[in-house]
């Protein structure tokens, strides 16, 4: 992509308005910023870098589609030039296919636990699009709302960093609850000592959690 080299991330020349998303040239003409286009508004960008799409000044997102999942790593050292790049709120939208499915715990595991970036998983470019229109909207509605009040704002993360943190093995909903009650994110519980795990969950799911995060 040009100028990626010289501008890994850039947000645009001005902030973004409410009820508007910045998207990447490459996208322009798509079938999915045909299904955005309408329902909000979406302005292309060149040099944008490895950024799909800008909701704010602040948050963006990256997509990974089926056909990246499937023709190897290149997606990964995109996220991790982004992550390294800056501190953005990155939000990964990731197909989750029959044909991608059988990789979306490593690749969760990966952009939420080593990367602490938000993933979001769906099925197919009309979800995606009702998705990145449901973030822009809820951005709008939030600045109606209780500027003071960020509970909003935050239950999409939690609910996915909820999701991530039942992926190990022998922790349910309630024991994930637990578990981020007493370590409020994923990487205070990985680095949680097997005591301190113990106190919240017991021993044997202790272990569990323990070797989740440790091992090779």
């Amino acid at each position: 992509m040009a100028g990626t080299a010289v501008t890994p991330v850039r947000v645009g020349a001005s902030a973004v308005p409410y009820g508007h998303a910045i998207g990447n040239e490459k996208w322009r003409g798509t079938e999915l910023a045909q299904l955005i286009q309408g329902k909000i508004t979406l302005v292309f960008e060149d040099g944008l870098g490895l950024v799909d799409f800008h909701l704010s000044n602040r948050a963006c997102i990256l997509y990974v589609s089926e056909a990246d999942i499937v023709a190897g790593n290149t997606f990964r050292r995109r996220l991790v030039r982004f992550r390294k790049a800056c501190s953005l709120k990155g939000i990964t939208i990731v197909e989750k296919t029959r044909l991608s499915e059988q990789y979306f715990p490593v690749i969760q595991k990966f952009i939420v636990l080593e990367l602490g970036m938000v993933i979001l998983p769906v099925t197919n470019k009309a979800e995606a699009a009702q998705l990145i229109i449901h973030l822009v909207q809820e951005r709008s509605r939030e600045r109606l709302s209780n500027p003071f009040s960020r509970k909003k704002s935050h239950q999409l993360r939690e609910a996915h960093v909820l999701q991530t943190v039942q992926t190990i093995p022998g922790i349910g909903k309630v024991k994930a609850q637990q578990l981020l009650q007493h370590f409020p994110s994923i990487h205070l519980i990985a680095n949680a000592s097997l005591t301190q795990l113990e106190a919240v969950v017991g021993r044997e799911i202790a272990r569990n959690v323990h070797m989740f995060f440790t091992r090779t």
